[in-house]
């Protein structure tokens, strides 16, 4: 951890990101990173997931399902892939998840509302579900 840090908001985020994407998943990445994306995971941590992810002006709900049709829009379906595990993990159900997609669908158009569905589609499996 860099010293220009603010290390109680990088724990913060630390925790949530580990509650929300599995702790796998985040420890690995932290533990990978080398000296050149070293300073992004630790901006990631800290900003993302310590500065926003953790207000309390929208629930971990409400901020996956926001997450889900922003990664849609974006064409970023290695994204949606792990952010539908995080909805999963954040009490979203699989039928909440393909309504996000569903409203993608009219907003972002139907090829990027596939991706999405087949990334859900994945996780969701990978993840226990149907």
């Amino acid at each position: 951890m860099s010293d220009e840090m603010n290390k109680a908001l990088y724990e913060k985020g630390l925790a949530i990101r580990r509650e929300v994407l599995g702790a796998e998943y985040v420890d690995n990445s932290i533990k990978n990173a080398t000296d050149f994306n070293r300073k992004f995971q630790e901006m990631v941590t800290e900003y993302c997931w310590g500065a926003v992810w953790g207000r309390e002006e929208l629930t971990r709900r409400e901020r996956s399902m926001i997450n889900l049709a922003m990664l849609t829009a974006l064409g970023r379906t290695h994204e949606v892939e792990l952010h539908v595990k995080g909805a999963l993990n954040n009490g979203l159900s699989e039928q909440e998840i393909a309504e996000v997609l569903l409203q993608t669908m009219i907003y972002c158009g139907v090829p990027a509302a596939l991706d999405s569905f087949r990334a859900a589609k994945k996780a969701i499996a990978e993840h226990g579900g149907k």
